[in-house]
């Protein structure tokens, strides 16, 4: 069996190269994810109510996503999963059809809620730090410092679909949503309405993402050398330098791409990947 590698000159790399112990969040698992959420509720604006209220026909325009609340919790029937339970808050823009042929903008909000259980390894330690939190005590969360850590990245969902349901007096009442952070309430220009009982209006959300749970931990990396910048901060930008103005301009390359059309998307995605790309935005 080999011997374990320690911090230090290593000799069978390189000549200038050393093992070195970072302290770094490390991925212990991951996954991604291709949601198509059907009828989302709507939650429109007080103004955005009274168009809808009048609407013959709601389509599809754009999302955006707000927040996202992250929680985890253990699996108490396998030890080292967890839960991640996410919730996302859309500003959603609809256009609504009336009397005109022009649509009429929406505004309003959709939630939607995910659960995935990844393995994020166990840890029992306690975390003692000693960054100064100003005005602030330096309380250390112990009960919590043994979890790991969820990150979610995500785009902007696509709209998919959007209508209008007409709600009957023996139709199961949608629940409301019971708290909007104040972060989101912000987003909007008015007070968001719970709507009517006469009319709601449902969006479908096509939705990618990417889970991951991390861990802080101390690994033994090669290092070469120091990163050192190699550019001058006075240079290439014209900002207090003395060169011709004329000069850098000769130095930047010609546009050609912007002058004449891609042959190909290959320098943007592979075949099987403009497939995709045309199916999401048709």
């Amino acid at each position: 069996m080999p011997e374990r590698i320690v911090p230090g000159p290593v000799s069978s790399m390189r000549d200038n190269c050393e093992a070195v112990c970072i302290h770094t969040k490390k991925i212990f698992d991951s996954c991604r994810d291709k949601d198509c959420i059907e009828d989302l509720r709507f939650y429109p604006t007080q103004a955005g109510q009274d168009i809808l209220s009048r609407a013959q026909t709601v389509k599809g325009g754009k999302a955006e996503l707000l927040y996202t609340y992250i929680d985890v919790e253990p699996v108490v029937f396998n030890r080292g999963f967890y839960t991640v339970d996410m919730r996302f808050f859309y500003r959603v823009t609809l256009n609504a059809y009336c009397s005109c042929p022009r649509p009429v903008e929406v505004e309003g909000l959709c939630v939607f809620d995910k659960r995935v259980i990844l393995f994020g390894s166990e840890g029992s330690a306690k975390i003692f730090s000693s960054e100064l939190r100003v005005d602030a005590m330096d309380r250390q969360f112990l009960e919590r410092s043994n979890l790991p850590t969820a990150v979610v990245e995500t785009v902007d969902p696509i709209v998919l679909d959007a209508k209008l349901v007409e709600c009957c007096e023996n139709r199961c009442c949608d629940c409301d949503i019971c708290e909007i952070p104040a972060c989101v309430c912000q987003c909007f220009g008015c007070e968001l309405t719970m709507g009517d009982d006469c009319r709601r209006a449902f969006v479908t959300l096509g939705q990618f993402s990417i889970i991951r749970l991390e861990r802080d931990t101390q690994l033994l990396i090669p290092v070469f050398d120091y990163c050192m910048p190699d550019k001058d901060c006075t240079s290439g930008c014209g900002c207090g330098a003395s060169e011709d103005p004329c000069e850098l301009f000769q130095n930047i390359s010609f546009p050609v791409d912007e002058f004449f059309p891609p042959n190909s998307l290959n320098n943007t995605c592979d075949y099987e990947g403009a497939k995709h790309c045309c199916n999401c935005c048709h």
